[in-house]
Parts: structure tokens; C-alpha cells; sequence
């Protein structure tokens, strides 16, 4: 590929290269370049990759691709925006793969993963689509799966992943869509085909500053696809939708174009009406919680703005499959209380799960959580609150506290806890607060671990260690019998 070719689209303020140059591949890590490569050099958080240019150039790039007017002789193409600028390379290098599939975003606070597979699972069931899924949880290329680091990857290894889940016959991509992918140009360039809003609750507010910004920073999603579906029901829909490119298609548990009606919300599942153009459609699923409804309206909502028959889109939800991670039910042979594991990291999440739970829970509700750190540290006393709250036990502990004072996290959790609330214990360790829970666990009690949901690992002082709820609890009721 000519550097030409490999620029195509991409806004371009002066060079000094020439741009027939033949270019083998792009970088953005030094670390990567090879002979004949462009190395992208982005101003990222942690470091500027304008620093490393001298190593790039030593293992062979051709031309540095940069945002910031080199000062030294290098052979350079400086551009307006260093991110947007490596998505359209990205782009190009693999030959537009997006363009070859239907592609699906769908953004919100929580509820996303959940949606995601919902709507995979539609696709297959109805369309026998071999789909590409890009979430938190990993990727797939149908049923392949293949690890995730981020809910969107960094802009040029999505491009690659694009490239394969098309090579491998991929007709649809769903994908998980963040807002700090939005912010940092992870999906600049790409048209979406249908584009969905879940919710919009208080997160990330260490990046975006403002709830206003953050919602802002979702709705360009909806700048950039040629339909919509959103959650009508969410206060932040209005300011989503403002701007929106193409149809919004609204849904609901009141009043919308799909509408959720005669819920029935179980132990094992939830029951619902969907309502589409005065015709009504009967939806089971075996996952619990009103969030599911929520959840499956979205996948719905986005089987529609497909073109797929409500009716067949509806009854396909029966055979759907729990979410690792989202209120899972871990196995306890032999014992008369149940221990679900959640995802729920965010204020909203967690009064989500924890009053879902406490619609079907018999006896008492116990809530063992964290807060993560190096994340926006103002949700962790509203966490605080609410856990104290809306749980008859609330046991407080660490959850991913990576290179933060485990300490100091909880004391920030604690400080949101009424001091009429004395229903709270504080236990740091997260595996003794998973003991102590299941120690003091009672007859029809739910226990409910939330925070870390398909996570398998801790990270304490920047380091990962291996943690396994379902295991954690596995081997303690094999070395104790509790």
C-alpha cells in the first residue's frame, strides 16, 4: 500500500515524505514498528508517543504520523487530530472491513454487555448470522472466542478485528461502544447501522468532569449512525437523542414506539409483553431482574431497526443463555441460601441488582462490594449509601483497587453510609468478606457478591492476582462445609 492510499481521508496540514512510499503496516507503539511501517506517534494520558519517534525511525519507519510539528529533520505527515488520524489509517490498511458487515453499537452506563448477547443471540437464532461481538467481557468472532483488554479496542487493533471477523464470514458486529472510545477516536470514522442508549448513570466522571459531558460524548454515537434505539424511560434521553442522524426508535415500560407491558419478575427469569405498531409479542428470559427487560427491549428495539419481524426477534429470547457475571447463581450444594454474582460497579448498577434481588428474596438481603480505584471517586459514597440501604447486611470491601490505598477506598465508601445505618461491617480482604457472608448466610438468605461479575482477577498495587469468586466460594464450603 502507498502512503497515499493509507492517508485517504485523513486531514492533512504539511509533509515532508513522499507519498508514494510503499507502506508494509502502522504502528502506534515504538515497541511494534518494523521496517517499512508508519508509526503513529498519539498524546496519550500516560506518555507521548511523540517521544519515541528517534526509536521508531531507528527500527525502520518510513514516515511518523503526528499531531505535533516535529523538531528535528524526520520524515513526517503532520495532521489536525493524531487519533482520528490512526482510526482512518487503521481503515484503510485493512481495507474498510467495517463497510462489509451491518454493524451495531450500543452505549449506556450499564446494561450493555447483557444487550449485546441478547442481540447476538437474535441474530443467530433468526437470521443464522455468524455475528462478531466486541464487548467487556472478551470478543467473538461467532463462536470463536477471543480475549478482551478494553470494551473498545484502540482504534487500529479494531480495525484488524473488523478485518477478521469479515475474513471469517461475519454478516453483523455488535459492539459495546464506551465513551471514552467516543473521546478517544477508538471508533472515529465508522458508520454505524444501528446505534442504541441503555442508560445514562454516574460514572467516569474522573474523565468526562461532568454528567452533561459525559451524556454529550455518547450522543456523537448517534451523529454517526444511520438509525437509533433508545431507552425513552432514562432522564438523559432527551439531550442523547438531540442530534441524532438517523430515526430514533423509542422504548419503554410506559410510553414509546416498543413498549415493555405485564411484567412478571421471578427468582429464575423474567415474563413481559413487548409492544410493537398495536400488535403484542410474549417475551420470556431466564435471566432475573427488571434491568432484564430493560436490557432485552434494547436487543428488540435493535432486531427491529434491523428489519427482523418482531414476532420471530421476541421468540427467540426464550432460548437465550445467562450472562456470565450478571446475576449468576454460583453453586452451593447442601446449603438453604443462594449466592448470585453481579457486574454492578456503578451506583446505578448496584441499586439495579440490589432491589431486583430483594423483589424474590425470602429472607435477608446481604451485599458484599467495593469501588474501584483510579476511577471517579465520587461514586463511591452514593455506592456506600445505597448498599447500607437497600441491603439488610452490607459488607464493604476492596474491589479492584489497583494502585490506590485499598484503605482509603473504603473510607470513601463508608463516608456515604448514614450514621443511622449500622447494618455495615468493613472487611478489606474480599475473600474473607466472601467467608464472613457466607459464615453468617441464614436459611432462604441471598448473598450477593457484586462488582467483579465475569472478572477472574484483583488488582492490588498494580498488580493482577488471580481471583475467582466461583471459586473462592467452591473451596471454601469444601474446606468447611459452611
Amino acid at each position: 500500500m502507498k502512503l497515499k492510499e493509507l492517508l485517504q481521508g485523513v486531514t492533512v496540514l504539511k509533509t515532508n515524505v513522499d507519498m508514494e512510499k510503499t507502506i508494509t503496516t502502522v504502528a502506534y507503539d515504538s515497541r511494534k514498528v518494523t521496517e517499512g511501517s508508519v508509526f503513529a506517534a498519539i498524546t496519550g494520558f500516560v506518555t507521548d508517543g511523540n517521544k519515541y519517534i528517534p526509536m521508531a525511525l531507528e527500527k525502520g519507519a518510513v514516515a511518523v504520523v503526528t499531531a505535533v510539528q516535529p523538531m528535528e529533520d524526520v520524515p513526517y505527515v503532520l495532521v489536525d487530530s493524531d487519533r482520528l488520524a490512526l482510526a482512518l489509517m487503521g481503515a484503510n490498511l485493512y481495507g474498510q472491513p467495517a463497510k462489509a458487515m451491518k454493524l451495531i453499537g450500543i452505549t449506556g452506563t450499564n446494561g450493555k454487555t447483557t444487550s449485546t448477547l441478547l442481540l447476538k443471540h437474535i441474530l443467530e437464532v433468526t437470521e443464522h448470522a455468524k455475528v462478531g461481538l466486541i464487548g467487556t467481557m472478551d470478543n467473538m468472532i461467532g463462536q470463536e472466542s477471543v480475549p478482551a483488554e478494553r470494551t473498545t479496542p484502540e482504534s487500529l487493533d479494531l480495525q484488524a478485528l473488523f478485518g477478521k471477523m469479515r475474513d471469517a464470514g461475519c454478516s453483523h458486529v455488535i459492539m459495546e461502544v464506551s465513551s471514552h472510545a467516543i473521546a478517544l477516536e477508538r471508533v472515529g470514522g465508522v458508520t454505524f447501522d444501528v446505534a442504541a442508549f441503555t442508560n445514562l448513570t454516574e460514572d467516569h466522571l474522573d474523565f468526562h468532569k461532568t454528567m452533561e459531558n459525559y451524556c454529550d460524548t455518547k450522543a456523537i454515537l448517534f451523529q454517526r449512525s444511520r438509525a437509533c434505539v433508545a431507552n425513552c424511560d432514562d432522564e438523559w434521553f432527551g439531550r442523547m437523542c438531540a442530534k441524532a442522524a438517523g430515526r430514533v426508535l423509542t422504548t419503554s415500560t410506559a410510553a414509546g414506539d416498543l413498549t415493555a407491558s405485564d411484567m412478571q419478575l421471578l427468582s429464575d427469569g423474567i415474563s413481559f409483553t413487548a409492544n410493537y405498531e398495536g400488535k403484542a409479542y410474549p417475551v420470556q428470559l431466564p435471566i432475573p431482574g427488571k434491568f432484564t427487560v430493560y436490557n432485552a427491549m434494547t436487543a428488540l428495539g435493535c432486531a427491529i431497526a434491523l428489519g427482523i419481524a418482531p414476532e420471530a426477534a421476541a421468540k427467540a429470547l426464550a432460548t437465550a443463555k445467562g450472562v456470565k457475571g450478571r446475576v449468576e447463581v454460583v453453586p452451593t450444594p447442601g446449603k438453604e441460601y443462594t449466592i448470585l454474582i453481579d457486574y454492578a460497579h456503578t451506583p446505578d448498577g448496584l441499586e439495579n441488582v440490589l432491589s431486583s434481588v430483594r423483589g424474590y428474596c425470602k429472607g435477608r438481603l446481604i451485599a458484599v462490594f467495593g469501588c474501584g480505584g483510579d476511577r471517579d471517586p465520587m461514586k463511591r459514597p452514593i455506592m456506600g449509601r445505597i448498599g447500607a440501604q437497600l441491603a439488610d447486611i452490607a459488607i464493604v470491601t476492596s474491589d479492584n483497587p489497583r494502585t490506590e490505598v485499598p484503605g482509603a477506598i473504603i473510607g470513601d465508601i463508608v463516608a456515604g453510609i448514614p450514621e443511622t445505618q449500622k447494618n455495615y461491617t468493613v472487611i478489606e480482604n474480599r475473600i474473607q468478606a466472601i467467608h464472613h457472608a457466607m459464615d453468617i448466610g441464614q436459611k432462604d438468605d441471598i448473598i450477593v457478591l457484586a462488582g467483579k461479575g465475569h472478572e477472574t482477577y484483583q488488582e492490588i498495587c498494580g498488580v493482577k492476582h488471580h481471583l475467582d469468586e466461583r471459586e473462592v466460594v467452591a473451596e471454601y464450603l469444601s474446606e468447611t462445609g459452611k
